[in-house]
């Protein structure tokens, strides 16, 4: 059975605060525990009103530590905003105190605009070159340290840290395949290169001692309700952020719009047409019979599913429904 697992961006409702975004995060996962999700991811954005994940490993250490089983990580850091020596370390110390329940996804763009990644003391051109040279070395952190060895991630080296390569282009699904490496691809967003990629990534795979063989995790978008009008309200919320970030106007979360798409310049509509191409929105039998054919398509080894929605209980109940018509095995 192909593997479920969830993306979440921690989003800050209109009305609400980081603080409660964190705090919903950890319910969510605790629920995705018992439902029956493999793995619970967060990502690094940063300078977006909407988003409480921008400090990554910290989100996942407060995640970690009221779970007891889903396996945590990040999807992804982006790397160009860090060296590698503070990530292996920052993930060491999640793998020290979560041991075999890290996950590390790597991607290459700074996660925000570039005055923000200016903000952050990269160079934006140089930092992304370097990626394949960094991950190289990110990896060779968390090896069991030699003796004499001058420089050493403590606590990282010798760690059990699954490390993935992220990506929606070619690019990453080279570097994945070079490095033996397991493959994320971001189509929940960013939908355009998606078979090209898996088919790429699939074709110059490399075993390496970290994977054997190739190992893909596809995204998408699901958001499921009682009724399929109830769920298509509920995605406007996302359909809203997205329009506002692309138009440079990032905020909070946004309130459902019933009428949303109606007030849409065609241009607007294309937009979320091909980016969120990949959004599976319905009722719970709807939105699998979308998941199946998904899966189908890609060869996916385990889809992870981002599913914003404004209301936290909504929310929990999006996931509920998908966990039961998914036949998620229930936790113990």
């Amino acid at each position: 059975m192909t593997r479920l697992s969830i993306l979440d961006l921690a989003p800050v409702p209109d009305g609400s605060n980081a603080g409660a975004a964190l705090r919903n995060s950890l319910d969510l996962a605790r629920h995705a525990e018992a439902w029956g999700f493999h793995r619970f991811w967060m990502a690094e954005h940063h300078n977006m009103p909407g988003i409480a994940s921008a400090a990554t490993a910290v989100a996942l250490a407060h995640v970690a530590a009221g779970t007891r089983t889903i396996r945590v990580g990040a999807g992804g850091i982006m790397l160009p905003n860090h060296a590698p020596l503070i990530i292996a370390e920052q993930f060491g110390t999640l793998a020290a105190l979560h041991p075999g329940r890290v996950d590390l996804g790597l991607g290459r763009a700074p996660g925000t605009d570039q005055r923000t990644a200016m903000a952050m003391r990269r160079d934006l051109m140089a930092a992304a070159e370097r990626f394949p040279d960094d991950v190289v070395e990110l990896l060779g952190l968390f090896k069991p340290a030699e003796p004499g060895q001058p420089i050493r991630a403590v606590p990282g080296a010798g760690l059990d840290v699954d490390v993935w390569i992220l990506g929606s282009s070619l690019f990453g699904a080279q570097l994945a395949a070079l490095l033996g490496l397991p493959y994320a691809f971001a189509s929940h967003f960013a939908p355009g290169a998606l078979d090209d990629a898996v088919a790429l990534y699939r074709e110059r795979f490399q075993p390496s001692e970290r994977l054997a063989k190739p190992y893909v995790m596809v995204a998408c978008n699901v958001i499921t309700a009682e009724t399929e009008a109830r769920a298509a309200e509920l995605f406007t919320s996302q359909q809203q952020a997205f329009v506002n970030l692309r138009s440079g106007r990032p905020g909070l979360f946004p309130r459902p719009k019933a009428d949303y798409l109606s007030t849409l310049a065609p241009s607007a509509l294309r937009l979320l047409e091909h980016t969120l191409s990949c959004s599976f929105i319905g009722t719970p039998e709807q939105a699998k019979q979308k998941l199946d054919a998904f899966i189908a398509r890609t060869g996916a080894d385990e889809v992870i599913v981002s599913g914003p929605v404004h209301d936290h209980n909504a929310r929990l109940r999006s996931f509920e429904l998908l966990s039961d018509v998914a036949a998620l095995p229930r936790a113990a």
